[in-house]
């Protein structure tokens, strides 16, 4: 498996732990069911990468773009620095990640 794919098993790990942090994700439902969702859908981003599916990378681009969004939706994070954070910083490394995704793909359709 590549960088990418740890990187994104890392990532999916990370935002399924972080709702057992209470200084994180608090106990707003809304919250707690946003990253533990994103999360299970990075994981399967990240074992469909096994496979070399094109899928991951729209996956991670449409989820990192909702990440990033979510933080500002108070009905979401409640306004919970934590969250707001979480959200902010794993949905740009998400946008960062689908770049080199996509570059990986695009090169093998050029090799073909």
């Amino acid at each position: 498996m590549s960088w990418k794919g740890w990187l994104t098993f890392v990532i999916a790990l990370w935002l399924i732990v972080s709702v057992l942090i209470p200084g994180i994700s608090g106990s707003k439902g809304a919250n707690l069911a946003n990253f533990l969702i994103v999360g299970i859908v990075f994981l399967a981003a990240g074992l469909m990468s096994v496979k070399e599916f094109k899928l991951p990378s729209w996956l991670v681009v449409i989820f990192g773009v909702w990440l990033i969004v979510s933080a500002f939706v108070p009905g979401i994070t409640s306004t919970r620095g934590g969250a707001i954070a979480n959200g902010l910083i794993f949905g740009v490394l998400n946008l960062i990640l689908s770049f080199f995704m996509k570059k990986k793909e695009e090169k093998k359709e050029k090799a073909s």
